[in-house]
């Protein structure tokens, strides 16, 4: 039982750490990552955050990427 609840555990802050990364993202990464995104709308945003809480490793990497080479 200590396994599943330590997977438990593992898949909670996981998606914490994803839904923080999410919002701060959505406000300021997105635009960075994708000028086409520029000015998007509240809609638009609230559209990719689950999206960006799930991948939020993938779109970290890219965004921290992105930051050293401009």
């Amino acid at each position: 039982m200590a396994i599943v609840e330590l997977f438990v555990l593992a898949l909670e802050v996981y998606a914490a750490v994803g839904l923080l990364f999410a919002i701060l993202f959505i406000t300021i990464g997105v635009q960075r990552i994708d000028h086409a995104a520029h000015g998007a709308s509240l809609g638009f945003r609230l559209i990719i955050l689950p999206g960006v809480a799930a991948l939020w490793p993938l779109l970290l990497n890219r965004w921290v990427g992105k930051g050293s080479r401009t």
